[in-house]
């Protein structure tokens, strides 16, 4: 099949360079991973991943620590599941 349709998006220099970065890791290209992408959507008649809003403690969640804040370190699987009674 003929490739004669163009696809043009903008996007954030880091961004482009870190996923082209993960791309080359798994030997694709930037068009083949596009491709890729658009084959999976066409197949699963929608986005191959879920798309969700997260609510609002997520939300507030994922702020606390992003600010470094109420964070718990680890130095190890087994301290983690210790400190989660598990």
């Amino acid at each position: 099949m003929s490739k004669e349709a163009t696809v043009r998006a903008r996007v954030e220099a880091k961004l482009k360079a870190d996923v082209e970065k993960l791309f080359k890791k798994v030997g694709l290209s930037t068009t083949e991973a596009i491709t890729l992408f658009y084959r999976q959507v066409k197949m699963r008649n929608g986005l191959p991943f879920d798309v969700v809003v997260p609510n609002e403690t997520t939300e507030k969640v994922l702020k606390e620590t992003d600010a470094g804040k109420n964070l718990v370190r680890c130095d190890d699987s087994d301290e983690m599941f210790e400190r989660l009674g598990l």
